[in-house]
């Protein structure tokens, strides 16, 4: 009986690039023998009910071998995130930084503030983030409070032991609209719909391990950072013999931090899964006063967000004092980060710091406001402008690919490649091309390409939703 088939819609940009590709040389295959390859894998009865956009392009001797519906519009998914990274690296440039800084606004009077705690974020999608900016990987041991915890000496060695006021997140840096354009409502509990904003704290999620016990009972929940109480987790598991396997469902209330956790947990294992908070802002501020308390500073007051005041603050007067900073790695590793592992709050909020840092020549009703996903996506239209997309056809509307809003061609996701690998600065380049997973070696290309002459060569972004799968990169001919 043949198979069922898939309903999908595909995408595959390669080029073909590397040292072994100079002008003069042959291309390793004749085009029309890789046109007849790549049409006998589209024609498999598997993807009868598919629509596949497929451009191969050879960089060295400028032009295509392979086209199949290049001119018709798609939905790329994290494809996007080639947009977002290439046009961040194009305005910011690779060296970029985000700089998040601790103010003390009071008077201090015998070791004592008498005043507030203003922590006012830049965007920065790293502060106490869970990944690794030099592999682009998240790493489960890091300790996503010691910034916070480094900031408790800073406030000692300012002479500051104790807190009489709030400590009071600031985001306004960025708009206050904490999903993109056309994302899913089912998707909100989870990591990969993180909530946005101008303050980040820990990827805005909650890591939830739950531990299956003696068969019958409710399954053991822990979280953290600090088991913190800013959510409420509510638990509907069992646990169910060893020999059994995990089934858990995850929900939160919209716009509250009351999670619920069901389903079932073998005996004597457990699984960490990351979940989204509500209010990023309110986030960070309560676990840093949570931390603060920790390391011996007590903080009479409370953790608020910036927009329950009825005056914003003036950091500009002489009793608002800088006391702390954290800097952020830069750029080039950043985008790694949204690139390697698919991290799809990074490139949303790299995005929308285009919309902060990146002037445009458009009023604000027309391009947005500053810190906002329509202005990042005016400011990048900038670079998809040099690198000769047609940004007529262009629709984004976010900057991870969650969307399905976004619709691209495989004729301007090539002309965007293109441009990277040719990039008239050489850092910019190569931290572009550094930041694509690598077959079979990392990110969402780990386990792909395990042999052959893919393996540890193709340097490409994959792409997936419901239905959609794209692939988009270089490859040596």
């Amino acid at each position: 009986m043949p198979p069922a088939g898939i309903a999908l819609c595909g995408l595959l940009i390669l080029l073909l690039a590397g040292p072994s590709v100079v002008a003069g040389q042959p291309a390793p295959r004749s085009p029309r023998q890789l046109q007849h390859a790549v049409d006998q894998v589209l024609a498999d009865t598997l993807f009868r009910n598919a629509f596949w956009g497929v451009l191969v392009y050879d960089l060295a001797h400028d032009r295509t071998l392979v086209a199949r519906h290049a001119g018709k519009s798609f939905l790329p998914a994290s494809n996007t995130k080639l947009y977002t990274t290439a046009a961040a690296l194009d305005l910011l440039g690779p060296d970029f930084r985000y700089r998040t800084t601790l103010y003390a606004a009071g008077t201090v009077r015998d070791s004592v503030l008498h005043g507030a705690l203003l922590l006012r974020g830049a965007g920065d999608p790293s502060l106490g983030s869970y990944y690794d900016p030099l592999t682009g990987e998240p790493v489960d041991s890091l300790d996503v409070t010691a910034v916070f915890r480094a900031w408790a000496d800073s406030l000692r060695a300012a002479g500051i032991a104790a807190i009489e006021g709030d400590v009071i997140g600031d985001d306004d840096v960025m708009d206050d609209q904490p999903l993109g354009i056309g994302w899913s409502w089912d998707d909100e509990p989870y990591s990969y719909a993180a909530e946005l904003g101008g303050l980040v704290f820990s990827d805005n999620v909650i890591r939830l391990r739950t531990e299956g016990r003696q068969p019958g009972a409710p399954a053991h929940l822990t979280w953290r950072p600090l088991q913190t109480d800013y959510v409420e987790v509510v638990n509907r598991t069992r646990s169910v013999p060893a020999d059994s396997s995990f089934d858990l469902d995850y929900d939160r209330a919209r716009a509250q931090n009351i999670l619920y956790v069901s389903g079932q947990a073998p005996q004597g294992r457990s699984r960490e899964t990351a979940l989204t908070i509500s209010n990023p802002t309110r986030y960070a501020a309560h676990v840093l006063r949570q931390v603060l308390m920790d390391e011996g500073i007590p903080v009479l007051g409370t953790a608020r967000d910036v927009d329950d005041l009825s005056i914003r603050p003036d950091y500009a007067a002489p009793t608002v004092v800088p006391v702390a900073t954290y800097l952020s790695p830069p750029l080039s590793d950043l985008v790694r980060i949204v690139n390697k592992p698919s991290q799809n709050l990074y490139a949303d909020q790299l995005l929308r710091t285009l919309g902060v840092h990146v002037p445009v020549d458009l009023p604000e009703e027309e391009a947005g406001p500053p810190g906002s996903t329509e202005r990042g996506l005016t400011a990048a239209m900038r670079t998809f402008a040099r690198a000769g997309v047609d940004t007529s056809r262009l629709r984004l509307a976010d900057g991870s690919g969650l969307s399905r809003m976004n619709l691209v061609t495989p004729e301007m996701t090539l002309a965007l490649l293109r441009y990277m690998w040719h990039h008239p600065d050489p850092p910019t380049r190569a931290a572009f091309l550094a930041s694509l997973p690598v077959g079979g070696v990392d990110g969402t290309l780990e386990h792909r390409f395990p042999d052959g002459p893919a393996h540890g060569s193709v340097r490409a972004k994959t792409g997936t939703l419901t239905g959609v799968s794209t692939l988009s990169g270089y490859v040596p001919s």
